[in-house]
């Protein structure tokens, strides 16, 4: 640091390359010279005014130094003084004003940062009938605030992390002190460290480095309300969130996270249990009904009704492909459909969607290109995958896996494709939880919240299969 204020500001402009909304201002108060440096679009003007010019332009007798300005002349909340360019330069890249004092070799960094933020609002992808509406936002300060709402305890433990060379962007591990186990925060934590990487735009940045390169399923919980994160990490998990993003992580991870909904907990348990049934089917009708059709129709067609088969045969006669290569045309053309209509404007793709699905569907049925069974079976399985829209990118690739093993193979390569993914997922372990966990392995006192849910009162422990150092949730009903 220079003594002199004018070197100081020279200094820091030209390491932000003299931009056009780096601006500095030099004025004398008490005798003494003042400076500060800020960049325009980041900073609350009115707080700028009000809260420093003003209050150092009208001090009367000279301050002894930058600490006497930040005790007694500038009322604002985030103050620190700074002697390294290095930290002064990023807090002003973050939002800050730098106050420089002639003849100190400080400077004073002031946090006036105003973001455009959205207001919190229900998710669009986690929308509830009872419960709270909710969502996080992509401000990371307006996120923290809304678990510490709902965890107004001093065992929440927030760690700050700077990831990404050029975006120095923000991630904040949070876990519950006494419940979440202290070796997989400290693993988190390492990973999180290790990254070394430009930019980290989005949560999903962060998720990839806890992908297993083995395995194409996701390995990280993914929540957009503070309801459901809050309620992982009464559980024992941790979360992730990042400055940008919407979305929180939460981990460890299982399967069956994704069928449970928010919903489930603010219901009747019978209907949820019966929801989360409904939920594995979508499961399996999304990833194996049009590989189980095609090798039917095409190897095992005996084990069909005779009238369905009679049904099949009459819609199928003529069609100028083979049946393995008209389930392909039929679910490249579903997702072509899929995709237009996620990038169109919003009422612009529903009609393209409708439009799509309906003429082209029944002019390539009247056209004799592909049947009406085969645009049946694949319409099904696209609509079932929004049973757990959480694993959509996941099965849609299952799903052609399996239709190719069901073309080619017939049934015992459909059975063998299960057996595989089912014993692959069993050997998956993240910080010492199973990825099929509470059945692989089975955890008794964990089936009250698995695919059959219990009601609250009887869920007494926290998760077995999740390491943490509390497993007492609540004492039984009855007792004191």
């Amino acid at each position: 640091m220079f003594f002199s204020c004018a070197e100081n500001i020279e200094f820091l402009k030209q390491k932000l390359h003299n931009n056009f909304d780096v601006v500095d201002k030099s004025f004398t108060a008490a005798g003494q010279k003042f400076a500060i440096l800020y960049i325009k679009s980041l900073v609350d003007s009115k707080l700028l005014t009000d809260g420093i010019l003003s209050p150092i332009q009208s001090i009367t007798t000279p301050v002894k130094n930058l600490a006497d300005v930040q005790n007694n002349v500038v009322r604002l909340g985030d103050m620190t003084i700074e002697k390294n360019f290095e930290k002064i330069l990023n807090g002003i890249l973050n939002g800050r004003v730098a106050l420089f004092l002639e003849d100190e070799a400080a400077g004073l960094l002031i946090d006036i940062q105003t973001v455009k933020a959205r207001s919190p609002a229900e998710p669009p992808t986690s929308a509830v009938i009872y419960g709270p509406r909710m969502g996080f936002t992509e401000s990371i300060e307006d996120n923290i605030s809304m678990l510490r709402k709902r965890l107004p305890t001093p065992n929440l433990v927030v760690q700050n992390f700077e990831v990404g060379k050029h975006t120095k962007t923000k991630v904040l591990i949070c876990h519950l002190d006494g419940i979440a186990s202290k070796k997989t925060v400290n693993a988190i934590c390492k990973k999180i460290k290790g990254i070394n990487i430009d930019g980290v735009l989005d949560s999903n940045y962060i998720m990839s480095y806890f992908q297993d390169k083995s395995t194409i399923f996701k390995r990280a919980g993914l929540a957009e309300k503070p309801d459901i994160v809050t309620a992982k990490m009464l559980e024992g998990r941790v979360a992730i969130l990042v400055d940008g993003s919407p979305i929180a992580l939460t981990l460890p991870f299982m399967i069956f996270e994704d069928l449970q909904n928010s919903n489930d907990y603010y219901t009747n348990s019978i209907y949820s249990s019966f929801l989360r049934f409904v939920r594995l089917l979508g499961l399996f009708v999304a990833v194996i009904l049009p590989g189980l059709y095609l090798a039917l129709r095409l190897y095992h067609f005996k084990v069909l009704p005779f009238r369905f088969l009679i049904t099949i045969s009459n819609t199928t006669e003529g069609l100028p492909f083979t049946p393995f290569v008209e389930m392909l045309f039929i679910l490249l053309l579903f997702q072509i459909l899929y995709e237009v209509s996620l990038r169109l404007p919003q009422y612009l793709g529903l009609a393209t969607s409708i439009v799509g699905a309906l003429i082209l569907g029944q002019t390539g049925v009247s056209a004799g290109l592909i049947s009406p069974p085969g645009v049946v079976i694949i319409a099904m399985s696209i609509i079932a995958v929004y049973t757990v829209t959480d694993q959509i990118a996941q099965l849609t690739v299952l799903r052609i896996l399996f239709l190719i093993v069901g073309g080619t193979v017939g049934m015992l390569g459909i059975v063998g494709l299960v057996l595989y993914f089912v014993l692959k997922l069993a050997t998956l372990d993240q910080f010492g939880t199973s990825y099929l966990a509470p059945y692989a392995p089975r955890k008794k006192s964990d089936l009250k919240d698995g695919l059959f849910t219990k009601p609250i009162y009887k869920m007494t422990n926290r998760p077995q299969s999740i390491r943490g150092t509390n497993k007492t949730r609540q004492k039984p009903r009855g007792k004191k």
